[in-house]
């Protein structure tokens, strides 16, 4: 469970398994030879190596995953700021709002998730 990276496909395969499972390896082979126009043996190599990464299980033909959807991209963000920001969120959030402006509603979710977290210290 070391290297917790996807590429644009295996994301878009890990998709299918999210939203899907669980899923067998069967019906994952034509699904992916349906969206990707992949052989059989292509879904098993890219299955195996998000297996081998610890995101997904393959047992007894089932699949399953090992961390959710939200968990995954949440521990992506995390690398993200910390390579790229130090790991300062406000950091981050001025580079990102530095070019897009936040809309009332997102600033009031930021509000909203800001005071939900002082209330828990």
């Amino acid at each position: 469970m070391s290297d917790y990276q996807m590429g644009a496909i295996e994301s878009q395969f890990a998709d299918i398994i999210w939203e899907n499972e669980p899923i067998s390896s069967t019906e994952l082979s034509k699904r992916s030879e349906e969206l990707f126009k992949w052989k059989k043996s292509t879904t098993y190599t890219v299955l195996k190596r998000l297996c081998d990464k610890g995101i997904f299980q393959n047992n007894k033909g089932m699949v399953t995953s090992m961390i959710s959807k939200q968990e995954f991209y949440s521990m992506q963000s995390e690398k993200f700021v910390k390579e790229t920001f130090d790991g300062s969120l406000p950091a981050f959030l001025t580079a990102f709002t530095a070019r897009k402006n936040l809309t009332s509603e997102e600033v009031a979710y930021l509000r909203r998730m800001i005071d939900e977290y002082e209330e828990e210290l």
